[in-house]
């Protein structure tokens, strides 16, 4: 019996040691990602903070069945997901999330839900090291549903110090993001932007809009940076369904500000087919609440149907 008794205590005792080396702590799963945030940081402008407390929290430092089956370390559910999924209860039972083939694909597929869905755009308005606003914006934007969710990263943030990815030291200014260690300068910079703007063919209405067409790769995110823009101002130029994420190939963007303007000639238009008031003011390159009060109309998503007579201006 004693010898039994030892025998299930070693077994006990093992399984415990096992256990405890299967489990990541806070400290090792900073140590292990905290770079690559902050390598996100610089190209998608995401605190590196806000990014480590949202993995830290989501994924229960790397723990969940989520992360550790599905390499989902924020969480992100499918919405239109063409990838592998699994299915787990979260706010509802069954519930679809996104499963990656690396940990590295999660944090690069959090930064790109987040700039390219202008339910977030607004949160790139903050400082860098605003971290705080983040964390309120996040839950503002629907990112959760708990209601202590701010509260939640904020403490992640300042227990663990990990504001200090996002200045140079606390309290202290931005990173220079544009300092490089090969020795590239601002000028050189600026020639490099030049060269991702000539990519895009810029085309002008013939309202005297400027605009380019989406191609194959092309996000809210790049075509904002290559034409020296706000997300929040790239959104403003444009009209698009609240759902829509992602950019096709032949979608209309917008570079400026679309006419306001009321002139005193009138315009109209007869559709020759049905379209929303949306998808008008994309085609017409007209702003969507100026045609919304010339037409007395109160919803974006209104369908015109076919024949109908549209005040332009």
């Amino acid at each position: 019996m004693k010898v039994l008794t030892s025998f299930f205590g070693i077994v006990l005792t093992v399984s415990a040691i096992a256990s405890v080396d299967l489990t990541i702590s806070r400290s090792q799963y900073i140590e292990t990602w905290s770079s690559l945030a902050v390598k996100q940081m610089a190209q998608y402008k995401v605190p590196a903070s806000i990014k480590l407390a949202q993995a830290i929290l989501e994924s229960a430092n790397g723990n969940s069945h989520l992360a550790i089956k599905g390499k989902n370390h924020f969480g992100i559910k499918c919405h239109g997901w063409k990838g592998d999924v699994m299915y787990l209860d979260d706010d509802e039972k069954d519930e679809c999330f996104r499963v990656y083939k690396a940990v590295k694909d999660s944090y690069s597929d959090h930064s790109e839900f987040l700039t390219n869905n202008s339910r977030y755009a607004f949160l790139f308005e903050y400082d860098i090291d605003d971290y705080k606003s983040w964390a309120k914006g996040l839950k503002k934007a629907g990112y959760a549903t708990n209601p202590k969710y701010p509260q939640l990263l904020i403490s992640i943030i300042e227990d663990l110090g990990l504001d200090k990815y996002d200045t140079k030291s606390r309290g202290g200014k931005h990173f220079n993001l544009l300092k490089r260690r090969d020795g590239v300068t601002k000028l050189d910079e600026e020639k490099s932007m030049d060269l991702v703007r000539n990519k895009y063919m810029v085309k002008t209405h013939r309202r005297g809009v400027r605009y380019i067409v989406a191609k194959k790769g092309d996000t809210f995110y790049s075509i904002s940076r290559a034409f020296g823009l706000q997300l929040s101002q790239l959104y403003r130029y444009n009209s698009f369904a609240e759902k829509k994420y992602f950019l096709r190939v032949g979608d209309v963007v917008y570079i400026e500000p679309k006419l306001r303007r009321r002139l005193f000639k009138r315009e109209f238009l007869v559709l020759m087919k049905s379209m929303s008031l949306i998808e008008l003011s994309q085609t017409q390159a007209i702003n969507l609440k100026t045609l919304k009060r010339l037409n007395k109309i109160t919803d974006s998503n209104d369908v015109l149907f076919e024949g109908s007579r549209i005040i332009l201006r």
